[in-house]
């Protein structure tokens, strides 16, 4: 009996060493991915330098001047602060925008290189950054997705087109006041029969409904009788004007007015566009003017946003030079 137990107890001892020498040899084997997994991870700093500050104010001063042109030196002065503390998340998020800005609004550019497209990449790179260094800002983690969307559409690589899809749906589920736009806006540059179009479209519609807490009207949206809901507190603050983005409100109905235009209905269009008028600073709008042109070309504009052959070159906004500033320019 006593031969029997130290034999049982012998053989545990060999098969736990046996164990523990596979785990050695697993261990040395995938040592790299062992080195990584352990590595300290990235915290953010909770004190802003005094580049940094400097810097939020440039880029805020550039950006509600929509001045173009200035990035290039913005960037500068911001990446400098950014290496001087890489765990600034908002430093992070405004190198992001910029390099947002630049490739978004490429129309102004009197020839647009191929190069370009590497400002998406440094989008997509800075906002993740900004997202590992605050996860708790859903409006940066609507920007991700959006990028990373565009990402894998440069690159024709399905499996990250399909992350960037699923990310926009949990940014949506995050902040949906503020991401059903974004993500509606990303799909707005697809064809009108595409599925994920008609979902971006239906997107607007749902950003309207949880802003004002009710179904708009699909056929008459009128929302004159929905402004005195506007605020300046809370979640629904970003439904309406504000110090970031000044226009905001005329912006989103340009944008889904051209989404209905594409989509055929031009007429739903027409009222959709007329909202904006109800902006009390529609009148300082700088793209008044383009809004009033939509108005009347809107059934025109049905063949021309789905780039039909003999048609003017009328970009949409998603393709325009006011894609951003569109809402931010003051």
């Amino acid at each position: 009996m006593i031969n029997k137990l130290c034999g049982a107890h012998i053989s545990w001892i060999a098969v736990m060493i046996t164990l523990a020498l596979a785990a050695g040899v697993a261990g040395w084997v995938n040592r790299d991915d062992v080195a990584v997994l352990l590595a300290p991870s990235k915290k953010a700093t909770s004190v802003r330098s005094l580049a940094a500050l400097h810097a939020d104010d440039l880029f805020w001063h550039t950006f509600h001047s929509g001045a173009y042109d200035e990035i290039p030196r913005v960037l500068e002065v911001l990446t400098a602060a950014y290496l001087q503390t890489p765990t600034d998340a908002v430093t992070a998020a405004h190198i992001a925008w910029l390099h947002n800005w630049r490739v978004a609004e490429r129309a102004r550019l009197s020839t647009i290189p191929a190069t370009i497209t590497d400002h998406t990449v440094l989008a997509r790179r800075y906002f993740e950054e900004a997202v590992n260094l605050d996860p708790s800002d859903p409006r940066t983690q609507g920007f991700l997705a959006g990028h990373t969307v565009t990402e894998g559409t440069l690159h024709k690589d399905e499996r990250l087109l399909r992350r960037g899809y699923f990310m926009l749906l949990d940014a949506i589920e995050a902040w949906p006041e503020f991401n059903l736009f974004t993500a509606g806006y990303v799909m707005s540059r697809l064809p009108a029969d595409s599925p994920h179009f008609k979902e971006g479209l239906e997107w607007q519609w749902r950003n309207l409904d949880v802003c004002v807490q009710e179904r708009v009207d699909r056929t008459k949206p009128d929302y004159a009788k929905y402004m005195p809901l506007e605020t300046t507190e809370g979640t629904k603050r970003v439904c309406w004007n504000s110090r970031i983005a000044p226009h905001n409100l005329e912006g989103f109905f340009l944008n889904m007015g051209d989404m209905l235009v594409k989509s055929g209905d031009w007429q739903t269009a027409q009222k959709i566009y007329a909202n904006a008028k109800h902006s009390r600073d529609y009148a300082t709008w700088k793209f008044a003017g383009v809004l009033e042109s939509r108005i009347e070309q809107a059934q025109e504009n049905v063949a021309v946003f789905n780039g039909a052959l003999g048609t003017p070159v009328r970009p949409m906004m998603i393709n325009s030079t006011f894609a951003c500033t569109g809402c931010h320019q003051q």
